[in-house]
């Protein structure tokens, strides 16, 4: 172990390797979800996205998705045919669109969120209130140094 390393790469190597393994499971778990909808992976994402922070441009929800402009502007299209969001043009300057959640789209996802918090419950069966709690405070601490 070099001298600036404060946990072995063994420990290290162990949890990047489980995280990668849970996270595949979830991602699994959530296509498995999202197939009894009409809906796409990315169209999830961006969903989930305008659900979380309101009302953004195409160019904001590019950002967050990691996705060229172009992609996003087919994703909104496509999700706006299927009445899922609309655009809306901003009152004050008319070049800005903003996309916004419709009902239906609201529906899905939280829909889709409440099955995929279902199947973690079932998960966290076995653990008890202080694992459940611990586990918690050590994903956001996880989450908040990345």
């Amino acid at each position: 172990m070099r001298k600036d390393e404060k946990h072995s790469h063994e420990t290290v190597a162990y949890l990047e390797k489980e995280l990668r393994y849970i996270s595949h499971l979830i991602k699994q778990k959530g296509r498995e979800i999202l197939s009894n909808y009409t809906i796409t992976p990315p169209q999830f994402v961006a969903l989930q996205w305008l659900h979380e922070s309101g009302d953004m441009t195409i160019g904001e929800l590019s950002n967050k998705m990691y996705l060229a402009f172009s992609t996003t502007t087919d994703l909104v299209d496509r999700m706006e045919k299927n009445e899922l969001v609309v655009r809306i043009r901003d009152e004050q300057d008319r070049r800005v669109v903003h996309i916004h959640l419709l009902e239906e789209g609201e529906r899905i996802i939280e829909e889709v969120i409440e099955k995929r918090q279902n199947y973690l419950q079932d998960v966290l069966v076995d653990f008890d209130e202080a694992e459940v709690e611990s586990l918690s405070r050590l994903l956001n601490k996880l989450h908040q140094q990345m």
